[in-house]
């Protein structure tokens, strides 16, 4: 309500008759005003009272033209000082009483936020948007909206008297009703006239720090230190981080900038950067206890298992930064926007750092115990699935990799080239240098199996694994590039030859003509007792191997029996023909069941056993 320019009734009343009003209203001097509240009474009783202190104002304002002016004579300057006595005694006891209705009006006509739900009004998309908050705080499928860069809605510069206003991904909502908001206004505009803004400025930052306050609670942000955060276990940190996430997006985008503007409604235009001064008296305090939680994270020890959550804070809070500079936006704020600022920086460095350590691990990972049956080790499965959600941040991680992989000269670390790989970003590469480590660190490991054809069985599935975890992304297909991926697939195929070879050399040499013949020429017959001998020793190994290797593991499915077509192409026709040529050597003599144990379609049938990963070998099958 802007000062009339008129006295305070048509008739003109004077000075004594503002006093008198105002008096009325003293709650030290009239038992009367005590407990009441002048702008709960009728609106002609507020007009009255308003109207007495800008007469009571004008007549300071008039008292202080005419001091300054020479004197006429000293009784009228006398009658001036008994003026100037009673309305400065007047204006005091009015400012009493605007500070105390002030106050009462922010308390009372302050929204009152539903401890499961914030209610933000948006007319023009719909009747109402609900983000709930508490323990399990959620966002109804809104947020997309609130959370997304170009939301609709006018500029922030642009005023209106609107319940709810948007720039950008920011949503204002109304803290105190727009018929409030013109009655403080209105007293805010004497007081500050009366030279007592401070004092106004002190009840508005009191009660709304205590709004702040409760929003906050209700919102989950507690009050915890950097210390007490870096003591929980990483699980209740996880979702603490999320919950954090959730509550920083309405604490920014609604409520501080919900904030700032009642500052700019009260007090623009009133008094220099009051509105500023009043908004950092609010939400300081509240807005840098807000990012106490993410600078904890930023700082606290890095470890593999805490990147993904340190990238989802990085992200949220690099989507949050142009809502936070629109809204602290001034000078006073500057300690807030640096903070921001500074921790999005922290976390891309603990996320570089975490990347680097992880290779480091992956390359010391110092187990060495083999793994039984030479199946999937437990680092393989890590390291991929932990790539596999790499390439899930490709978009974040594409920014804060700049640099490529420390491959170092030590002759204890795998050799990498990357001439051919110019094409990839600093990030594909360290992804290919962790594959690089991880299959460095697997050819260790596979010393450790006493048997080199377990060894080869350990690395072809564990590489295998690599492959296909690969081709299953599309993402970290792309990224890893199908260069890269033939050189992996050759190794494993590669490892599947050498098992072959390591096992079955032996085998099919048994099933050899040499040293059966007599006198040089099978046309002068057959040595019975080599051929016996034969028999036997394949027997021997065969039932060797099947009692070791059907208690190995080959998990892929399609890769065993891939491995069992390619053992029976080389196995099948080589017993097959052996047998075909010398059965009727064996079975023409003494017990030929002792030697002739295995018809073709046993050796087919026992090979089916192989790779499954029996924990005690199966009988041999046969017919």
């Amino acid at each position: 309500m802007e000062p009339p320019e008129n006295s305070l009734d048509s008739d003109g009343s004077n000075l004594e008759t503002a006093e008198r009003i105002i008096l009325r209203w003293d709650s030290a001097a009239t038992d009367g005003a005590r407990g009441k509240m002048i702008f709960q009474s009728d609106r002609d009783e507020v007009d009255r009272f308003l109207r007495a202190v800008d007469e009571i104002q004008r007549s300071l304002s008039s008292v202080s033209f005419s001091s300054s002016s020479s004197s006429a004579a000293t009784s009228a300057a006398t009658v001036v000082d008994e003026h100037e006595v009673k309305a400065n005694s007047a204006i005091q006891i009015a400012m009493a009483r605007l500070e105390d209705e002030f106050r009462n009006i922010l308390l009372s006509h302050t929204t009152t936020f539903e401890p499961d739900s914030l209610f933000l009004e948006e007319p023009s998309v719909s009747p109402s948007l609900t983000v709930e908050v508490g323990e399990d705080t959620t966002v109804t499928p809104e947020e997309e909206e609130l959370n997304s860069p170009g939301g609709s809605g006018s500029s922030r510069l642009t005023r209106r008297r609107s319940s709810y206003r948007s720039t950008s991904s920011i949503r204002e909502m109304d803290l105190i009703s727009p018929e409030a908001v013109s009655d403080l206004r209105s007293i805010v505009q004497r007081m500050v006239a009366a030279g007592y803004s401070r004092e106004c400025i002190q009840v508005y930052g009191t009660v709304r720090k205590s709004a702040m306050e409760a929003i906050f609670k209700q919102l989950g942000i507690v009050k915890i230190s950097i210390g007490d955060v870096q003591r929980l276990e990483w699980e209740v940190v996880e979702g603490k981080i999320r919950k954090w996430i959730r509550a920083a997006k309405v604490c920014i985008r609604v409520v501080f900038s919900s904030e700032k503007r009642l500052c700019e409604q009260l007090f623009d235009g009133i008094c220099t950067a009051m509105d500023e001064t009043c908004f950092m008296e609010t939400v300081k305090a509240s807005a840098l206890r807000l990012f106490t939680f993410p600078e904890a994270i930023s700082i606290s020890r890095r470890s593999p298992e805490k990147l993904f959550k340190i990238l989802d804070l990085h992200d949220a809070l690099t989507d949050m930064l142009p809502d936070i500079e629109a809204i602290f936006d001034s000078d006073s704020s500057d300690a807030i926007r640096a903070q921001a600022v500074e921790i999005q920086s922290r976390l891309a460095e603990a996320a570089r750092g975490i990347l680097s350590e992880f290779e480091n691990a992956v390359l010391r990972e110092p187990s060495i115990v083999p793994v039984p049956g030479g199946t999937i080790h437990p680092l393989t499965r890590y390291v991929m699935n932990y790539i596999v959600m790499i390439s899930d941040y490709k978009q974040t991680l594409d920014d804060l990799i700049m640099s490529n992989p420390s491959t170092g000269s030590d002759p204890n670390t795998p050799d990498m080239d990357f001439t051919e790989l110019d094409s990839k970003s600093p990030l594909d590469l360290h992804l290919i240098w962790l594959i690089v480590v991880l299959h460095f660190n697997l050819e260790e490991k596979s010393k450790h199996y006493r048997d080199t054809s377990l060894a080869h069985i350990f690395i072809m599935n564990n590489i295998h694994y690599i492959v296909q975890k690969v081709k299953r992304s599309p993402e970290l297909r792309e990224m890893i590039g199908d260069h890269y991926l033939r050189k992996l697939t050759g190794i494993f195929r590669h490892a599947a030859t050498n098992y072959q070879r390591a096992t079955w050399v032996r085998v099919l040499n048994s099933l050899r003509d040499e040293g059966l013949h007599v006198s040089g020429s099978f046309s002068s017959g057959v040595s019975r007792s080599a051929l016996r001998e034969r028999f036997k020793a394949f027997n021997t190994m065969f039932e060797e191997v099947h009692r070791t290797q059907s208690t190995w593991s080959v998990p892929d499915a399609q890769l065993r029996e891939e491995l069992r077509i390619s053992l029976s192409e080389h196995l099948i026709p080589a017993y097959r023909s052996f047998l075909g040529r010398f059965r009727g050597h064996i079975e023409s003599g003494r017990h030929p069941e002792n030697y002739l144990k295995y018809s073709v379609e046993d050796i087919e049938t026992i090979v089916l056993d192989f790779f499954e990963g029996y924990t005690t070998p199966p009988h041999l099958r046969r017919r």
